[in-house]
């Protein structure tokens, strides 16, 4: 058997957009979500918005910044578990710097989906992660 990429999940595929955060503006922080998956691979990109500055001044760029992520991910019954690492913008390991660096590990809870509409509740924050297919993608596995 080739060392190979893993198929991952048919429906999941794609391209995932978070477009919203419901009561958004009542919040001191939240995240939206873009998440790609293509066979077992995950990457994903986290923007924060923030009245609090949580991190050194050179670093909150006026309230809004992005994080980034990639690994690889694993759907058992109703559960997604994505395990990888916080990454630069480009997908290259990040070992310093602003916001998080090290291992992403999350677990989301599949509420419900379509061909067109994925809900993940975040295990951890309870949040809910309303998810639009943005693009389509045919997993083609590439060798390890």
């Amino acid at each position: 058997m080739p060392n190979v990429q893993g198929k991952g999940e048919v429906f999941l595929q794609g391209i995932w957009q978070q477009d919203s955060i419901a009561h958004a503006e009542k919040l001191l922080s939240y995240t939206t979500h873009r998440l790609k998956f293509t066979c077992d691979s995950f990457y994903v990109d986290f923007t924060t918005h923030s009245k609090e500055n949580y991190y050194e001044d050179s670093c909150f760029n006026n309230g809004i910044w992005k994080e980034y992520a990639k690994g690889t991910y694993q759907v058992k019954n109703d559960t997604l578990t994505l395990v990888g690492d916080f990454t630069k913008a480009n997908y290259k390991q990040k070992v310093s710097g602003c916001y998080r660096t090290g291992r992403y590990i999350n677990e989301f809870k599949i509420k419900n989906r379509s061909p067109q509409q994925l809900a993940l509740e975040d295990l951890n924050t309870h949040n809910l992660l309303n998810l639009t297919l943005s693009e389509q993608i045919t997993c083609v596995p590439k060798e390890l």
